[in-house]
């Protein structure tokens, strides 16, 4: 079968055999997926379909058995689901947590910015500069600034424990800190 000749193969098949395989998973889009990878495969076994004489039922055939392999696969995925016990449950955020997030927000954005990417998201200041597009100086006098800022809003306790908080998350980043 030349490629014009299985184009015009695809174009007359496809919505037929869709409409089939719809009927058989009781799922349009699954039934779209598996026939046009079925095609896929058809596609390089093209030359093969002048000798078989039933090249739609051939596709009809392989996207069958892509069918029920999704459809085993699925229902192994969730009999492993359903043995696995949820977990107990999620901590909520800690009292350090919240005061900290509390006192970033009544820092202006731009020093609330530098001070998340870089001592949370542990960017250097060359990449907070280039990431906000602000110069090396103005990022080092952002960070300055919204960490007095922060030692103002964060008692001398929380300041401790907010500390602590960024070491949980990243205990190499020990030095500076996020008050001090």
């Amino acid at each position: 079968m030349t490629e014009d000749e299985f184009d015009a193969f695809y174009t007359a098949a496809f919505p037929r055999l869709t409409g089939q395989l719809a009927a058989f998973t009781g799922d349009h889009g699954e039934a779209q997926d598996v026939v046009q990878e079925a095609f896929v495969r058809a596609w390089d076994r093209r030359q093969n379909f002048l000798a078989d004489e039933a090249p739609e039922a051939w596709i009809r055939t392989v996207a069958t058995r892509l069918a029920v392999s999704r459809w085993r696969r699925a229902k192994r995925w969730l009999e492993l689901v359903r043995r696995t016990p949820p977990p107990e449950s999620t901590p909520g955020p800690g009292p350090e947590h919240t005061a900290l997030v509390a006192a970033l927000r009544q820092l202006p954005k731009a020093q609330r910015l530098a001070i998340v990417l870089h001592h949370l998201c542990d960017l250097s200041v060359e990449q907070v500069a280039s990431e906000t597009g602000a110069p090396v100086g103005t990022v080092k006098a952002r960070l300055s600034r919204g960490r007095a800022a922060l030692a103002r809003h964060l008692t001398a306790d929380e300041a401790a424990e907010a500390a602590e908080a960024v070491e949980a998350v990243d205990p190499v980043r020990k030095e500076g800190g996020l008050v001090g």
